[in-house]
């Protein structure tokens, strides 16, 4: 038993997207497939599985073994019970918007992995209506699932008293040394844009519209020549289908209220210039192709932000104002803004960092602090890899040590809390599983899956 197992479970796993393989289903529907498990009115087919755990083994870095293919089929059946009892639920219903989302979403992640919408379809061999199509009721049944097993973990919690006998099972010699670990807030300011650099990005985006308004130039080959988005600029400009919602307040202005086929006038967001195409508008779906000219940043001038900065430290420190709420008022970094400055592992939510794994321009203003303290205005990259500058509040500061009770609790707290939630769900799909009629077939059958019949 090691403290810091990762184990394949529901918990984790159930969710990931059989999109994490496309080049797998695409490949699978070249050959054969087998049905490997019905359940309830559903059939599973091996390239379900294969697919889903190609996805898991390349997200965690993990070796194919027949173990692992049959934890993957059983997670695919644990879901369509999930989604058997869910359909049973009046009260749990996921509507058609929840379902385009929830593709939209996953989808942009995946064009902006692969690098192009084109490259996408390409992988998987239909083009972007048809994978959406096709994948329309996998996503419904994974929101349904989600609803269900989300209200079921919500009413797991844990005491203290059940954390503090959960690490006492392991032996002091076997648990792992922690690096150090520091808990801080900031207040972060962007570097003023030269006047010499908004004239030179001007001058550019001008030009291209040019080219396509007078000139006759192609949108999308300007797009590939020009543009400074990584993620549309290989397909053209191509952005695809989403919703006004998710952009920025002023790109959605104007992709709300550009007819359709026209190029918009140039136009301006936190990442630089812009012009935009509307190519349709349903709604609040609106599908576009858009060219971005950053702003030199190598010419941008910190004075300002500098003197900003200086002075909401010495309001801070003199006038006694809270360091939370200056954060909230002047932090140009919305998360972290919101949050009153503070700065927290985005994948986990935790709020106590690993040093080592803060960029160096962190870790050499924080040597400079004892804890309380609030630093000058220093350099920082960000993790979009903007450059910026920033105030730094030392909240807490945890030497390299073994991992202990007194001062990991938190942490600790969530590993306990993880394991109990997958104990007790493991527990409660066992009885789920006595109400859905489930067959195991094939292969899955010869390596003795659990099934319920």
């Amino acid at each position: 038993m090691t403290l810091f197992r990762i184990p394949l479970l529901l918990l984790t796993a159930l969710l990931a997207l059989p999109l994490f393989a496309l080049s797998a289903q695409a490949q699978d529907e070249q050959v054969i497939d087998e049905i490997v498990a019905i359940v309830g009115d559903e059939i599973v087919l091996r390239s379900d599985v294969d697919g889903f755990l190609l996805g898991v083994m390349q997200q965690r870095q993990m070796q194919y073994t027949e173990a692992l293919w049959v934890e993957a089929l059983n997670q695919l059946i644990d879901q369509q019970v999930l989604v058997v009892h869910a359909e049973r639920d009046t009260t749990i219903i996921v509507s058609d918007d929840q379902v385009e989302q929830s593709m939209d979403q996953r989808i942009a992640q995946l064009r902006a992995q692969v690098g192009s919408e084109a490259r996408l379809e390409e992988i998987y061999g239909k083009s972007l209506l048809q994978i959406k199509a096709d994948l329309r009721e996998q996503f419904r049944d994974r929101l349904l699932a989600e609803q269900i097993q989300s209200r079921k973990v919500q009413k797991i919690q844990i005491t203290p008293t059940e954390v503090r006998s959960w690490f006492n099972q392991f032996p002091t010699d076997s648990l792992p040394t922690l690096p150090d670990i520091v808990r801080v807030a900031h207040i972060v300011r962007y570097p003023a844009i030269s006047q010499e650099a908004r004239d030179e990005a001007m001058e550019i985006i001008t030009a291209i519209r040019d080219s396509i308004v007078v000139g006759g130039g192609a949108f999308e080959d300007l797009a590939k020549a020009f543009s400074d988005d990584p993620g549309s600029a290989p397909d053209g400009g191509h952005y695809g289908e989403g919703r006004l919602s998710d952009f920025v307040p002023e790109f959605a202005a104007v992709a709300s209220n550009m007819p359709p086929g026209e190029v918009s006038q140039p136009f301006e967001t936190q990442f630089g210039l812009h012009i935009l195409r509307v190519n349709d508008r349903r709604g609040d779906l609106v599908d576009l192709n858009h060219i971005l000219i950053s702003f030199d940043e190598s010419a941008s001038d910190p004075t300002e932000a500098i003197g900003l900065l200086s002075t909401v430290r010495d309001s801070i420190l003199v006038q006694g104002q809270p360091f939370e709420l200056m954060a909230k008022r002047y932090s140009e970094e919305e998360a972290t803004a919101q949050l009153g400055g503070r700065v927290i592992d985005p994948r986990s939510g935790e709020r106590d960092l690993f040093l080592q794994a803060l960029g160096p321009t962190w870790q050499g203003t924080l040597d400079t602090l004892d804890v309380g303290q609030i630093s000058p205005p220093a350099p920082v990259e960000l993790l979009d890899g903007k450059p910026a500058y920033h105030i730094i509040k030392l909240q807490r500061r945890v030497p390299e040590h073994r991992i202990d009770i007194s001062t990991d609790y938190e942490r600790i707290e969530q590993l306990a809390l993880q394991e109990k939630r997958a104990k007790v769900i493991s527990e409660w799909l066992a009885r789920l599983r006595e109400d859905v009629y489930i067959e195991v077939r094939g292969k899955a059958e010869d390596l003795s899956v659990a099934s319920t019949k």
